[in-house]
């Protein structure tokens, strides 16, 4: 059975020319790049090569970019990094919406004495950058919102809150795993010091990601040892997980807009689609202003896990947020930071479309989806009659929970 795949946010495939180029540098004699000799010679080229092609995807200078293994170590590395350099204070400024790669390391910065600001979000996902600028003060060290979540592909205005950190002064970090190589991005124009990205997301190798660092930036390693990646990353470099995320950023940067506008067509007609067909089913998140191949909905009156396990079994593969989340079977942080009754957010789940599916998966999708709903609802114990009653039940084990 063919699968097809709508959850490229976690599991893109990776582009054969990306594997070739890989499998280069796992079967020749290829040294380490720090090595003085001439197998160092070659890999600190490549090295320096992949720098500069992924720093133009983000619109950086080359010697801005540091290396990670993901997009979750580059938000540890620049929350916990920026934190441990900060010298004029202990405040932060936090949408709620974020990864939990962001939200934890925040959470445990609360113990060791900073105060989080944490923003409010409007029911459709989106932060109001006039917010952030009425909480700045003297000691505010850190902005960190991200340009998009993967829970609901609403794009924040990422420019508006860059002018607003660069006119006061205060760092500015976007988590942009989830748009880098989707939509247009520039560390610039955007005024952002800090940013993550994640090269699974455009079609790379998983276990490869960057962080941006704007030059003037102090920014602590979490990861000491050895003088690679500018003393910010100490550790020997995946270098051909390096190199194949450089080219799929390569890649990524001149197909932009042609992947951009095919994503879209085959997203609105998801939404559009599955709007229509399933009774009770509301959007979740903005329907125009989200990433290009995303969409994510709220199905009332039954479980999403039960929606994507059905899913599964004809071949689909959903989710119903972040995959390092989804395992919790609570209520998604970022449902709840928007105001959606723990009882309907239940009932969530999220697709991210890729370059690799079809319009035929589409239609495909939207007649195995009503059909699933249908039999899920006539299994449910949810109804008009005894939904309040379980609204309670939620809402009792969620704030247990909490």
């Amino acid at each position: 059975m063919r699968v097809i795949n709508f959850d490229h946010l976690a599991c893109a495939p990776i582009l054969p020319e990306v594997r070739e180029i890989m499998l280069g540098f796992l079967s020749d004699d290829i040294g380490n790049p720090l090595s003085k000799h001439i197998m160092g010679d070659k890999s600190k080229e490549a090295l320096e090569k992949a720098r500069a092609d992924v720093a133009e995807l983000i619109g950086a200078n080359a010697e801005d970019i540091i290396f990670t293994s993901c997009g979750s170590e580059s938000n540890n590395l620049a929350i916990k990094g920026l934190a441990a350099s900060a010298k004029k204070g202990k405040h932060i400024i936090a949408s709620p919406i974020e990864h939990h790669s962001v939200i934890h390391p925040l959470k445990n910065l609360e113990k060791q004495g900073f105060e989080i600001s944490w923003l409010h979000v409007n029911e459709k996902g989106s932060v109001k950058a006039e917010e952030i600028g009425s909480l700045i003060r003297n000691d505010t060290v850190l902005i960190t919102v991200t340009s998009a979540s993967n829970e609901i592909g609403t794009l924040e205005p990422i420019k508006d809150i860059g002018e607003i950190a660069r006119d006061k002064g205060v760092i500015f970090h976007t988590d942009a795993v989830a748009c880098a190589g989707l939509v247009d991005i520039d560390v610039e124009e955007f005024n952002v010091d800090l940013l993550s990205i994640a090269g699974n997301v455009f079609y790379g190798p998983q276990g490869t990601g960057a962080l941006f660092v704007r030059k003037g930036v102090r920014v602590t390693p979490i990861i000491e040892g050895g003088i690679q990646e500018k003393g910010l990353r100490a550790g020997t470099h995946n270098l051909a997980g390096i190199v194949g995320m450089a080219l799929a950023a390569r890649i990524a940067k001149e197909k932009l807009a042609e992947r951009k506008n095919y994503l879209l067509n085959l997203r609105d007609n998801l939404i559009k689609g599955a709007l229509e067909k399933i009774p009770d089913c509301f959007l979740s998140g903005e329907a125009v202003n989200r990433l290009p191949g995303h969409a994510s909905f709220c199905i009332k009156f039954i479980e999403g896990e039960s929606i994507l396990l059905h899913l599964n079994l004809a071949g689909i593969a959903g989710t119903s947020g972040s995959t390092c989340s989804s395992e919790a079977l609570k209520v998604s942080h970022v449902l709840d930071a928007m105001g959606i009754d723990p009882i309907w957010a239940q009932g969530s789940v999220a697709f991210s479309l890729g370059i690799d599916n079809t319009m035929e998966d589409v239609e495909l999708f939207l007649k195995e989806l009503p059909q699933i709903v249908d039999k899920l609802r006539k299994m449910s114990p949810l109804s008009s009659e005894n939904v309040e009653q379980f609204r309670k039940m939620k809402k009792d084990q969620h704030n247990h929970a909490i």
